[in-house]
């Protein structure tokens, strides 16, 4: 306490997910792709990169598919980026919906709750759960773009983008034998599930 002032501090880990929370939980993004100027396999390479819901939990995923090894890892690599495709291509002709912040926030408290249990699904029921999110997240992704040749390349370009995530984050994961390192990718569950923990309560309160 100094000046009669009680001073607190946080983590960098705590900081990083508040930070999280408060990104994620200030409004539901609507399903439009960013103009980069570079053609529309880059606007939908960055629109995921772009879309925190989206990017986080596909990357949640490809932790949970990295800790139980090689095998997971490539089916959570064909997986997700062929259901997201397939979502995306089923929301092209719906009109323009979002996930918002409580079904973000429910996927973060899964995925990464499942992360930081180090859950040890069958594979049946990882490809189920990948298949899942995969179609969920893409059908948002989708709705309100309308069907042409160019939403078809972008479309292309964000499923592109899914892949490069799930092929780098599960090589990485895949290869950790340490314990800590192990550990390590266990908190960061614990994060990911925090911050949906906190949209969640967000979420609520806002209704």
């Amino acid at each position: 306490m100094e000046g009669g002032r009680v001073r607190t501090a946080l983590s960098p880990g705590a900081r990083a997910f508040v930070a999280l929370g408060i990104s994620l939980a200030c409004g539901s993004a609507q399903a439009h792709l960013n103009a980069t100027g570079m053609g529309p396999i880059y606007d939908g390479f960055v629109h995921f990169l772009l879309s925190p819901e989206d990017l986080v939990s596909a990357f949640a995923l490809a932790l949970l598919a990295g800790l139980r090894g090689a095998d997971y890892g490539r089916r959570a690599l064909f997986t997700l980026p062929a259901a997201w495709l397939l979502g995306v291509f089923f929301g092209l002709t719906s009109t323009v919906a979002s996930i918002g912040t409580l079904g973000a926030a429910l996927w973060f408290l899964v995925l990464g709750g499942l992360v930081l249990a180090d859950r040890k699904l069958s594979l049946r029921a990882l490809t189920a759960l990948t298949a899942i999110l995969g179609l969920v997240l893409g059908y948002y992704n989708g709705t309100g773009m309308g069907f042409s040749v160019q939403t078809t390349i972008a479309a292309l370009g964000l499923t592109a983008a899914v892949f490069v995530l799930v092929a780098v984050v599960t090589a990485l994961v895949v290869k950790l034998r340490a314990n800590w390192a192990r550990i390590a990718v266990r908190v960061t569950g614990s994060w990911i599930a925090a911050s949906g923990l906190l949209m969640l309560g967000w979420s609520i309160r806002g209704n």
